[in-house]
C-alpha cells in the first residue's frame, strides 16, 4: 500500500487518478486530505507517509528541511481561484479588476482560506490598501473547511477559494474566475517522502499522475495539467 497526504484542494483529482493507477497496477493507495498547513506539519512530525501533495512552495520548503527527497517533486495540476456567492442571491460583476474591487467593498462579508489562495489574497487586498478596513467582515475558514460550505450556510457573502473546491458544492453558485489582471493560481506539486521505504513505486504513481493522459481528469475537476 502506498500512503499519500494532501491538501483539501487536490483530494478529488488525487482520488481519482490513484483508483485508476490502483486499478493498472493492483498496488493500493490511501490518501488522506486535510488542511494543507496540518499537512505539512504532520510531514514534518514523522508520520509514515509515502507522498505529500502540497503547493509548489510548501513542497520545496519539505526537501529543503529534507522531510520530502530532494529532486523527487514532480508538477502536478495548475489550480485558479474563483468566486462563489450563496445559491439565489444576485451574482456580482467580477469581470474586471475594478469591479472585482467594487463587489468586494459591497459584501459584508468575505471568506477565504487558510492554504495559499488564502494568502495570496491578503497580499492582494494589502496592494489596494482596503486590507484594515476589511478586517470587521473578513472569514477565514478553518483548515479543512471548504470556503463554499460557510457561503452556503450564509456566514460569508462573497467567497473566494480554489474552483476545484467550489465545485460540486451545493447551496452556493460559482460566480467565475478572478479577472486576468489579479488571477491567483497555485501549482500543487508532489514529492516522495523521505519516511518512505518506496521510493520507486512512489515515484512511478506520481509520473502516472503528472502524464499527459491524466489532463481530461484534472480539467474535470477544474484544474489544468501543469
Amino acid at each position: 500500500m502506498i500512503k499519500l497526504i494532501s491538501s483539501m484542494a487536490t483530494r478529488q483529482v488525487l482520488a481519482e487518478l490513484a483508483a485508476q493507477w490502483q486499478s493498472a497496477s493492483g498496488i493500493q493507495v490511501n490518501i488522506e486530505s486535510v488542511g494543507g498547513v496540518d499537512a505539512a506539519k504532520r510531514v514534518q512530525a514523522g508520520e509514515a507517509f509515502d507522498g505529500v501533495v502540497l503547493a509548489s512552495d510548501a513542497i520545496d520548503k519539505l526537501a529543503a528541511s529534507g522531510f520530502a527527497v530532494a529532486g523527487s517533486r514532480v508538477n502536478l495540476v495548475r489550480s485558479s481561484v474563483a468566486v462563489a456567492v450563496r445559491a439565489g442571491t444576485a451574482l456580482p460583476d467580477i469581470s474586471t479588476e475594478a469591479a472585482l474591487r467594487s463587489a468586494i467593498e459591497a459584501a459584508p462579508t468575505i471568506g477565504y482560506s487558510t492554504g495559499p489562495s488564502g494568502v495570496a489574497l491578503s497580499k492582494l487586498f494589502e496592494k489596494w490598501g482596503m486590507w484594515d478596513a476589511m478586517q470587521p467582515g473578513i472569514v477565514q475558514a478553518p483548515p479543512g473547511i471548504p470556503v463554499g460550505a460557510l457561503v452556503a450556510r450564509g456566514e460569508v457573502a462573497l467567497g473566494f477559494q480554489q474552483l476545484s473546491e467550489l465545485m460540486g458544492l451545493e447551496g452556493i453558485t460559482v460566480v467565475g474566475m478572478l479577472p486576468d489582471a489579479v488571477a491567483i493560481t497555485t501549482i500543487f506539486s508532489a514529492a516522495t517522502c523521505a519516511a518512505s521505504t518506496q521510493h520507486e513505486t512512489v515515484a512511478k504513481l506520481f509520473a502516472f499522475m503528472a502524464a499527459a493522459e491524466a489532463a481530461s481528469v484534472k480539467q474535470k475537476h477544474g484544474m489544468q495539467a501543469a
